[in-house]
């Protein structure tokens, strides 16, 4: 058992890089985390990690370790969680990264089912709208919707969000209501900063089967998600959105959705995990669950944005 444990902690250290975060992963003391890693060195006779003030990496032993390692934990976790279908036996960590837009009462209710259903899972949420290192930050996995940058990271597919172009009907009874794309240009918008390159977005509209971007001339810009759509309710100018975030409003009346014949396509929402990783019990129970949940949110936002 103590092999083991070293074992797993060996592989933590080597997707964090880093002893502090290691040990905060894992809820131990961060001398306890080199105790293992020396007496597992030692039992080994190679050195495993290069350490230097900023960083610690693999060495080539510990890199030929590591697939070996990955490959008994994967077992391990196959062996021990083949006969549990309740979840009351999962445990431990489980850092997870939503962008602002998912931060709504539904979304939040139904990780509550998740905990519900995997009481020994210890949940940790992060809401932001800008790319986060998840091997660097510690984070399991991370909901992203949109076109993704070329990475290392898997990326699972989950649903698919339509974006919605509305305004608020205050806005709309000062400024008149736009009919086709070329009334933009005389209309204010709420611009939104990308947390990928610090640009503004544009927005996306669908024209005879081609997609047609636009930036409007910005009444306010900003940097985060619900702000974003808030600004659209005060009436600073016309926003485009998941229906994820708007859906509320849009059923409400706050906001009222115009040029609907030029909907864009809707864009991915994907799961996005470290691809050196091997997905831990607690990573796996809540990717599946997300697939299932996410779908019924989805068909729900869909339906109040029609």
């Amino acid at each position: 058992m103590e092999l083991l444990q070293s074992m797993r902690l060996f592989a933590r250290l080597a997707e964090l890089g880093n002893f502090t975060k290691t040990a905060e992963s894992l809820d131990i003391g961060r001398p306890q985390v080199t105790r293992y890693i020396q007496e597992l060195e030692a039992s080994l006779g190679v050195r495993l990690f290069q350490r230097t003030t900023r960083k610690v990496a693999l060495t080539a032993e510990g890199e030929r370790f590591y697939v070996r390692v990955q490959e008994i934990l994967a077992d391990i976790n196959a062996a021990t969680s083949m006969f549990d279908r309740t979840g009351a036996t999962l445990g431990g960590r489980l850092r997870i990264d939503i962008p602002s837009a998912f931060a709504q009462l539904e979304f939040i209710n139904s990780l509550k089912g998740f905990t519900d259903n995997f009481p020994g899972i210890n949940l940790v949420l992060g809401v932001t709208d800008r790319t986060v290192d998840l091997i660097g930050e510690g984070i399991d996995c991370a909901l992203r919707i949109g076109d993704l940058p070329d990475s290392s990271l898997i990326a699972r597919p989950i649903a698919q969000a339509i974006m919605v172009t509305c305004a608020a009907p205050d806005y709309l009874h000062a400024q008149g209501r736009p009919e086709c794309l070329e009334d933009l240009a005389s209309h204010r918008g709420v611009n939104f900063l990308s947390g990928q390159n610090n640009r503004t977005l544009p927005w996306h509209f669908m024209v005879k089967g081609q997609d047609q971007t636009f930036v409007s001339h910005a009444g306010i810009t900003v940097t985060e998600s619900n702000a974003y759509v808030q600004c659209g309710v005060s009436g600073f100018g016309i926003i485009q959105a998941p229906g994820i975030t708007v859906a509320e409003h849009l059923h409400s009346g706050a906001l009222v959705e115009i040029l609907h014949a030029y909907r864009p396509a809707p864009r991915p929402v994907s799961l996005l995990y470290p691809s050196r990783t091997h997905l831990a019990p607690q990573v796996q129970v809540f990717v599946e669950w997300l697939q299932e949940h996410f779908v019924q949110l989805h068909a729900q936002w869909l339906g109040q944005c029609r």
